[in-house]
């Protein structure tokens, strides 16, 4: 069929057309104009033709009759109705497939119990053949959304439609939309109400923002996964994960104003507070009447491996009826074809290696389900009926476990947390309506968690009047008193010392408040430092017994500039008590008098430390300068060498 425009285009390049009829020049009016009507009424007519099959295929559809591709577990009779696989193999996998998926209720879980039990999901090839390969994330997802498995005969579940560039465009239709959808068509591996179910259950799997999603447990550490609610807004709360020393902090985060409008976060409550209280509450709710459900919950685990286990038989069946077909064939062959009796030889060998792994492996998973079910299965179970809070705190049991057992028992949770009062309001919804009221502590900050507390600093304050530092240290060892670092998880032995009751005397300005001059402290601290036996810092020098000239020259500057405070009146009170202490005069030396001039000029007392570099640099820099001008430093190396006799290990 020609349209107009390869009709134009052969007119340009003068060719001629040839038809049953005739022979046409495009570039003769009349001849492209006969070519033009028989190519529409071609079009019209290949059009009704398309259009008649099309009634006809969708008739057959409406009346449930047209052959489609079956999914895996489905057959065509000699009839042509759709049955169940004669393959008992299949049947048994799909059905536990979909057994498992509602035990479960997730699709990725689903196929992690698959790849533990070690079971392999049957799948049609192209060829029409099955193989029985690992499960995977999208042939669960494919097998759940299709309607075959529940007996339902669907057609035009999507559209197709091509694009202006030649492409297919798929496009997925609503359920209301398709061009057919008869229930109970034929034999199905589960109901149309489970497979509903199935679609919702999936649906609320999915990532939302919705407040009551129940999502499948996972093996996260937050208890209410997929149960909290915002006591703000109402939204649904995520919860979230941070590492901090060592150790995952649980976060239950209301995020949607700042996911939709970029604005803070409603609500963000530290999680373990409110899992511990609603643990406690869960192990008070349970009574004996558990022991019933312990029971029950044992016959389904028992079932559940016997389940299994025939599954396994069924792969052990099939390997050994290949292997008796692999030893027929092979028994027929002529013995004087060798060519072929090998290669019939061999493919009886690999059946029979098959067989035998196949035995194997049923083996191994029996004794792994024995053992499991009799020592560890057996024994929490029975452990559950005595004392479940044991139980539930277990550091063994799965988080995913907990998650599903409050499943059982709560709807959803709603937090609220109020700051200013330091708690937090936990509103609980069990299933059956009844209603329950839990306020927890906010954990404290960092900071507020290391603080003093208040009654030790008061203590502190009191001993201050009859006590030094050093012995008020050993005071509050004595009475088990921890200073506010023992907090840390990895300070939990930490015990005050001087420097740790001087910085309480420090921080919290009992010099300013109390002394009604520096000689008292200034006693106390010359005092303390002389009873632990330490030099003096900031006094005395080995060349300098009279005074060092740099600290009485810097001293001078900062009395000239008026920078001589409180730091510098206390360091010349100290100079004071200094002889009495130590027996004999320590004038003030230089590191003293940089760091009282420093503090008094607003210095940070952090960086005092670095101050000496600078001093240091200036004198390396002259070393250096003088070393290229007059060298001596291989003249120092070698009177070091003959004045100092080596006597350390034996040179090789």
């Amino acid at each position: 069929m020609l349209t107009p425009r390869d009709t134009g285009v052969r007119a340009l390049a003068d060719t001629l057309i040839l038809d049953e009829d005739g022979v046409y020049d495009p570039a003769n009016f009349n001849d492209r104009l006969l070519l033009g009507l028989k190519g529409t009424m071609s079009e019209a007519e290949l059009h009704v033709i398309k259009a008649r099959l099309r009634g006809g295929i969708l008739n057959k559809v409406r009346r449930g009759e047209y052959r489609c591709p079956l999914p895996t577990g489905f057959v065509y009779d000699e009839a042509g109705h759709v049955v169940l696989d004669p393959d008992a193999q299949i049947r048994e996998m799909i059905t536990h497939f979909f057994e498992t998926f509602s035990r479960v209720g997730s699709a990725t879980q689903t196929v992690k119990a698959f790849n533990k039990e070690g079971l392999l999901f049957p799948s049609r090839q192209r060829n029409a053949q099955v193989a029985f390969l690992p499960l995977t994330a999208s042939t669960a997802m494919r097998t759940l959304h299709n309607p075959r498995y529940a007996g339902v005969y669907a057609f035009g579940q999507r559209h197709y439609r091509r694009t202006a560039d030649g492409k297919k465009q798929l496009r997925k239709r609503d359920p209301k939309e398709w061009l057919a959808c008869i229930p109970d068509a034929h034999p199905g591996y589960i109901s149309w109400e489970q497979y509903q179910h199935n679609l919702k259950m999936l649906e609320a799997n999915g990532q939302g923002y919705q407040s009551a999603r129940a999502s499948p447990p996972r093996e996260g550490a937050a208890l209410l996964q997929g149960r909290v609610v915002c006591g703000r807004c109402g939204c649904h709360m995520q919860a979230r994960y941070a590492v901090r020393r060592g150790q995952v902090d649980t976060w239950y985060v209301c995020a949607r104003a700042y996911a939709a409008r970029g604005a803070p976060h409603c609500q963000s409550i530290a999680g373990w507070p409110i899992d511990e209280a609603i643990g406690e509450l869960i192990s008070a709710e349970m009574t004996p009447a558990a022991v019933e459900l312990v029971l029950e919950v044992r016959k389904e685990i028992e079932a559940r491996h016997d389940e299994a286990d025939q599954l396994r038989l069924r792969a052990v069946e099939r390997a050994r009826i290949d292997a008796d077909l692999a030893q027929r064939r092979f028994m027929l062959v002529d013995p004087g074809n060798r060519l072929v009796a090998d290669t019939l030889e061999r493919e009886w060998n690999d059946k029979l290696r098959l067989l035998l792994d196949a035995q194997e492996e049923r083996e191994r998973a029996l004794r792994e389900d024995r053992l499991t079910l009799d020592d560890a299965i057996r024994d929490r179970l029975i452990a559950m009926t005595t004392d479940f809070k044991t139980v539930w705190h277990d550091p063994t049991l799965p988080n995913r476990e907990r998650k599903r057992l409050l499943a059982y028992l709560v709807e959803d949770v709603t937090l609220l947390k109020f700051p200013t009062e330091g708690e937090t309001r936990i509103h609980i919804r069990f299933r059956g309506g009844r209603v329950e009221t839990l306020t927890t502590q906010n954990p404290k900050s960092s900071a507020q968690q290391v603080k003093t507390r208040p009654e030790v600093v008061e203590l502190v304050d009191k001993l201050l009047d009859d006590h030094v530092c050093a012995e008020i240290a050993d005071i509050l060892n004595a009475k088990g008193i921890r200073p506010g670092g023992a907090a840390r998880r990895d300070q939990a032995g930490a015990q005050f010392t001087d420097l740790r009751v001087i910085y309480l005397v420090k921080q919290y300005d009992r010099v300013e408040k109390e002394s009604a001059d520096l000689e008292t402290v200034a006693a106390e601290s010359v005092a303390n430092i002389r009873k632990l036996r330490k030099p003096m810092p900031g006094f005395g020098h080995p060349q300098h017994s009279d005074g060092d000239p740099r600290a009485k020259r810097l001293l001078a500057l900062a009395r000239e500039h008026n920078v001589d405070q409180r730091h510098v009146d206390l360091l010349y009170t100290l100079e004071k008590f200094v002889p009495e202490a130590f027996g004999r005069a320590l004038p003030i030396n230089v590191s003293g008098a940089i760091a009282a001039v420093l503090l008094d000029a607003g210095f940070p007392v952090t960086a005092l430390k670095g101050v000496p570099i600078l001093a240091r640099t200036a004198s390396l820099i002259a070393h250096v300068n003088e070393e290229q001008s007059r060298p001596i430093g291989f003249v120092l190396s070698g009177n070091a060498t003959e004045g100092i006799e080596y006597d350390g290990p034996a040179r090789s």
